[in-house]
């Protein structure tokens, strides 16, 4: 029976778009910046350009799937708020964080700077409480990965993946819990349907990666019968290549990669720089910032250049 769950499809935006009044402003507004940026619409029924910027304003605020909330103050109806507030002509859209008015803008804009305004507050913010509190679930269902609790690791995943479709790293990560219960065919499927947002991330790069090695890696043979024949022949590089393979996929990178700068050292070029191309695919499936990577690349530096 399969633990791996279907991935979810583009849903709807949660709804991150409210109108409110004076009434509501300290919990609508500054209350609820200090979570996450808040933008503010003031608008007024016969505002024309009002009209026009509020349909593209929302769909560049959906786009952020709840890293900015969007609430509309009718200025007819709260005009000592927007007295106090300065507002002197519409449509005009403040920026609330921490409680703070921090940004905003008058007049109509297009849809390109409205998202680079809005990807502005969601970099400022570290992408507010719903980022941060996706980033935690990744970590942890990061660490359940790693402990092989599958199912945590599958929940988890699956549950950040309900609210963000397009989560590459979620993503990948149900990808390696198919491969930790053995279904290589399920992965490789979820792998060429990924949406097309995310098909090209470093994330998934780092699955087909993983992917090509473990494949090599069920034609290397048994990792103890290479491990004798690298002791009784060290200069045969084939065996010691296959042997780096088996190592990687049996979760002793460190010495897969010690074993692939080995060849390296003692035949830099040896069928046409194998060895250095298989370091670059660990590299690649284990992150370009891994300990293990930063490390092996050091060591790759020191045998090329010196």
């Amino acid at each position: 029976m399969t633990l791996l769950p279907e991935v979810p499809a583009l849903a709807p935006t949660p709804s991150t778009i409210k109108d409110i009044s004076t009434k509501e402003f300290a919990a609508e507004v500054i209350k609820a910046s200090l979570e996450q940026p808040v933008l503010v619409d003031f608008w007024a029924p016969w505002c024309g350009p009002c009209k026009q910027l509020a349909p593209v304003l929302e769909k560049v605020v959906a786009a952020t799937r709840g890293k900015v909330k969007l609430v509309k103050l009718n200025v007819d109806e709260n005009q000592q708020l927007a007295a106090q507030l300065g507002i002197q002509s519409i449509p005009a859209v403040f920026a609330f964080y921490k409680g703070q008015p921090i940004d905003g803008f008058m007049g109509g804009q297009p849809e390109s700077a409205l998202k680079a305004f809005i990807d502005k507050l969601v970099k400022l913010s570290g992408g507010g409480a719903a980022g941060a509190a996706l980033a935690q679930m990744l970590e942890q269902a990061n660490t359940a990965l790693a402990q092989m609790d599958i199912e945590t690791a599958n929940t988890l995943y699956a549950d950040i993946l309900a609210t963000d479709p397009t989560h590459a790293a979620a993503y990948a990560g149900l990808i390696k819990v198919a491969l930790a219960v053995g279904q290589p065919d399920e992965a490789k499927a979820m792998l060429n349907e990924a949406p097309p947002e995310i098909a090209s991330s470093k994330e998934l790069d780092g699955v087909r990666a993983h992917l090509a090695l473990a494949e090599q890696a069920q034609q290397a043979g048994p990792l103890e019968e290479l491990a004798a024949a690298v002791t009784a022949q060290p200069d045969n590089h084939a065996k010691r290549y296959d042997y780096a393979v088996a190592l990687h996929a049996a979760g002793r990178s460190e010495e897969a990669i010690d074993q692939l700068l080995e060849i390296i050292k003692r035949e830099r070029g040896w069928n046409e720089d194998a060895a250095r191309k298989q370091l670059v695919t660990i590299f690649e499936a284990l992150g370009l910032m891994h300990d293990l990577t930063v490390a092996g690349r050091r060591k790759l530096s020191a045998i090329l250049f010196t």
